[in-house]
């Protein structure tokens, strides 16, 4: 099943950095960010995972999880993690699963057969439903706006969550 707005994300289970297992039901409760990025240590997706990194106690307090995709290996994800100390867990789709389930894979050349990934983000509700997604993402505004909407789904689960107050 492959990944669309208002239905639930697809249930996978794929290997992250420090050694951790991460499986997508199981992190209901909170929202998710999945950004999928073409390749470690490269200018661009290191300025973008610089940005998700300034933004992180920011996407915390919105009860937000953030996760890195590529199909990079989990040994250069770990040293990219170390390098710019990253405080979020990088996802290593070796295999292209998440890629496929998420639809990121993109040729770039006409003459090319190998698909590259598309910079993409995806947020995910705390019920497990993708409630938005960025594709072809510009690294400069797009943290912040990825942030905003976590920031709104945050703010209307606690309005859902408030008792309501009586006139007596």
């Amino acid at each position: 099943m492959k990944a669309s707005i208002g239905k639930p994300a697809p249930n996978s289970i794929a290997q992250a950095t420090s050694n951790q297992k991460v499986k997508l039901s199981a992190l209901k409760g909170q929202n998710v960010v999945l950004y999928f990025y073409p390749k470690d240590n490269t200018p661009g997706c290191t300025s973008e995972g610089l940005s998700f990194k300034a933004a992180h106690a920011q996407f915390l307090e919105a009860n937000t999880q953030v996760y890195g995709i590529s199909k990079d290996d989990m040994e250069s994800h770990e040293r990219f993690k170390s390098q710019h100390q990253l405080p979020f867990e990088l996802i290593a789709d070796t295999d292209g699963q998440l890629c496929e389930l998420f639809d990121v894979l993109r040729t770039k050349k006409a003459d090319s057969d190998t698909p590259m990934i598309e910079r993409s983000t995806f947020l995910i509700d705390q019920d497990g439903i993708l409630q938005h997604e960025w594709r072809r993402a510009h690294i400069k505004k797009h943290v912040n706006d990825v942030l905003q909407a976590a920031q709104a789904l945050s703010e209307t689960i606690k309005l859902e969550a408030q008792p309501e107050s009586s006139d007596d």
